[in-house]
C-alpha cells in the first residue's frame, strides 16, 4: 500500500493563510458607531458681506470721533478768541467814567467865556485821545438820540410828551452807553418820547 505523506505540524495551510489576510484586510477604519463628520461649506458671498458690514460699522464710527474732535478743538478756539476779545472788560469799564467827567468838564467850560478857551482845549485834545485808545480795544458808543428805545442797549430815566419825536424815541442822553466788540458794556442812560396828551 502507497505510504501517506504526513504533514509536518509547524507548516500552516493554505486555508489558514488565506484567512489571516482576509482578516487584516477586514479590519474596520474606525469603531461601531463611528462616522465621520462632513466639514462645513464656507459662503463666500456671506463672508464678503460680513467683512464690509463690519468695516462700514468702523468707518462710521471713525468719522463720528473725527467730527467730535473736530468740533471740541473748534469749540475750544472759539473760546479762547472770546476770553482774548472780552478780557479787558473790567478795566474798560473803570476807564470809561474818566472819560465822563472829562466830557461833562468841556460842556461846563464852554459856558464860561474866552478865558478857559485854553483849557478847552487841552481837555478836548484829552478826550478825543482818549477816545481813540477806547476804540483800539473794541470800545464804540451806543446809538441814542433819534433812536427808538431799546431795553436792551437804553435805560430810561423819564419820558417826555413831545409832538416832535416819534413816541418811544429816545430824545435825551444822560449818560453814554457803550459796546465792547459786540457786546453790551454799559447801557446808555436815556429819556424817551410819548405822545402829548390829549385834552
Amino acid at each position: 500500500m502507497p505510504k501517506r505523506e504526513k504533514h509536518h505540524a509547524d507548516e500552516p495551510t493554505v486555508a489558514a493563510v488565506s484567512g489571516e489576510v482576509e482578516t487584516e484586510t477586514a479590519a474596520p477604519a474606525s469603531g461601531p458607531g463611528e462616522s465621520a463628520a462632513p466639514e462645513e461649506a464656507i459662503d463666500p458671498v456671506a463672508l464678503l458681506t460680513t467683512v464690509r458690514e463690519e468695516a462700514a460699522r468702523n468707518w462710521d464710527l471713525y468719522l463720528r470721533a473725527r467730527a467730535d474732535l473736530e468740533n471740541g478743538r473748534k469749540r475750544a478756539q472759539r473760546e479762547v478768541e472770546e476770553a482774548n476779545r472780552y478780557a479787558n472788560d473790567r478795566l474798560l469799564k473803570e476807564m470809561i467814567p474818566v472819560l465822563d467827567n472829562l466830557e461833562r468838564a468841556l460842556t461846563h467850560a464852554g459856558s464860561e467865556g474866552s478865558e478857559v478857551q485854553a483849557l478847552v482845549e487841552g481837555v478836548t485834545l484829552t478826550v478825543n485821545l482818549f477816545r481813540k485808545v477806547l476804540e483800539s480795544f473794541g470800545v464804540k458808543p451806543v446809538v441814542t438820540v433819534g433812536a427808538l428805545f431799546d431795553p436792551n442797549l437804553h435805560q430810561a430815566m423819564g419820558q417826555v410828551e413831545t409832538s416832535e419825536h416819534p413816541p418811544n424815541t429816545v430824545v435825551t442822553e444822560f449818560q453814554r452807553g457803550y459796546f465792547l466788540n459786540e457786546r453790551l458794556l454799559r447801557p446808555a442812560l436815556v429819556m424817551i418820547a410819548k405822545g402829548p396828551a390829549v385834552e
